[in-house]
């Protein structure tokens, strides 16, 4: 189902049409309302009048995480707080949140956006959905709550964590719809099968996942355990919440909501802009919000665009699957490596478990890589002789895919620890020299 056929399906012509009279609006508001704004544009002697073409958007300064974080908590809003009608926050975890609000119309915009994304998945009016995300002040629980809601879909706000009541509401309420991470979903399958229930026996048949992005043999292993159809959703805080992108159920890319949303791809290193079809860092630029626009805001995902028709009918470009952070790239001994790899690569072996944790070390002034991976089965740590050859397997593939050489840790069926949030997947000891 295309829930909105005049955006999703116009043409590229008229698209690009829309967008440029959204951005040329959208800059002189920045201008003229948010400080910020103004003198970044005044120092390089920049005016609005200067935008005419989509081209001319690469002229435009980045915005960062800092510029938000500096600005804390409300100098980057746009309008008087008397037009605030929700406000929403980061984590924090590395020092002041950032802060964003939403106007009316952003809420409206918002809905809209993951609306069209839940369609896209397969979800409809008739659906049950339960959303196992945080309902604080994280965008993701709200974000996908007003979708679906929009969308006419039952919604159960059943919040993180508490994972035996989320399978009891699962298999009493019937839902047909999950929305969390996608490690959370694998947890959840975990605890069904403790539980005695098979969790194919469950009327679950699409995940609707984010907070954190997931390979294609991570997917492939969410819907063997399931028996669903996974799909992937993207989307930031600083730029609205989930609604950004998502997945139909063609699965060829994640459709971008982009009469709301302009994507561009850069170097990172140079910041130069690339082509369609180029891989690098996601800059992403709102057309319509209010309350916290936000111009050319350096995402830090790695990724690229398609700009092909999609099987679905949507005409809308398309980005991969996120296959990095420019922040979270691990160098080791030279070598550029993003956790997403090493995922992609322990998922090949049937033996191990979808949970992993990549530890950096220090060892005198050289780094080193420990990656600790679950069994499926621990029967296989009583034979020596297996858990040598399958951890010999495991690093010698990394190393013929990766370049790096890993050491690997098999350990017990449900050791490393699980969460309703984002996985802690990379644990950085280099601090603590080892010698």
């Amino acid at each position: 189902m295309i829930f909105n056929q005049e955006m999703e399906c116009m043409s590229r012509e008229n698209m690009r049409k829309l967008q440029l009279e959204r951005l040329q609006k959208t800059v002189r508001y920045c201008y003229e309302k948010v400080p910020l704004y103004t003198r970044k544009f005044d120092e390089i002697g920049l005016k609005p009048e200067d935008i005419i073409s989509l081209e001319d958007i690469e002229k435009i300064p980045f915005t960062s995480k800092d510029d938000l974080r500096d600005n804390y908590p409300f100098d980057m809003f746009a309008v008087p707080m008397s037009d605030i009608i929700e406000i929403h926050a980061s984590s924090g975890t590395t020092g002041k949140p950032v802060v964003v609000g939403y106007t009316r119309k952003d809420m409206e915009d918002w809905s809209e956006a993951v609306a069209r994304l839940a369609a896209a998945a397969g979800v409809t009016k008739d659906d049950i959905a339960q959303v196992a995300f945080g309902y604080g002040m994280f965008t993701g629980g709200f974000g996908l709550h007003y979708g679906l809601q929009k969308l006419g879909a039952t919604v159960i706000p059943a919040s993180s964590g508490n994972t035996e009541r989320q399978l009891m509401y699962m298999q009493d309420y019937k839902t047909t719809v999950l929305i969390s991470t996608p490690s959370y979903a694998l947890y959840l399958s975990e605890v069904c099968l403790d539980m005695g229930i098979d969790p194919k026996s469950l009327n679950l048949k699409i995940g609707l996942f984010g907070g954190e992005g997931h390979s294609e043999e991570l997917t492939k292993e969410v819907e063997k355990r399931w028996g669903i159809l996974d799909t992937e959703n993207y989307g930031m805080t600083e730029i609205t919440g989930p609604g950004v992108s998502g997945e139909c159920t063609f699965k060829k890319g994640l459709h971008i909501n982009e009469d709301l949303f302009y994507p561009e791809i850069i170097d990172p290193v140079t910041l130069a802009s690339l082509p369609v079809g180029s891989e690098g860092e996601m800059v992403l630029t709102t057309l319509t919000k209010e309350g916290i626009p936000m111009l050319r805001f350096r995402t830090k995902d790695i990724t690229k665009l398609c700009d092909e028709k999609c099987d679905c009918g949507r005409t809308t470009v398309r980005m991969h699957k996120v296959l990095g952070r420019t922040d979270d790239m691990l160098i080791i001994k030279g070598v550029n490596v993003f956790p997403s790899q090493i995922e992609s690569v322990l998922m090949k072996f049937s033996q191990i478990a979808p949970h992993y944790q990549i530890l950096l070390k220090s060892i005198g002034f050289m780094d080193s890589i420990e990656v600790l991976v679950e069994v499926e089965n621990g029967a296989i740590l009583d034979s020596y002789k297996k858990l040598e050859q399958l951890e010999e397997n495991i690093k010698h593939e990394i190393r013929t895919v990766l370049q790096i050489d890993a050491k690997i840790k098999l350990v017990e069926p449900k050791t490393l620890e699980r969460t309703a949030g984002k996985s802690k997947r990379v644990v950085d000891l280099r601090d603590k020299k080892q010698y």
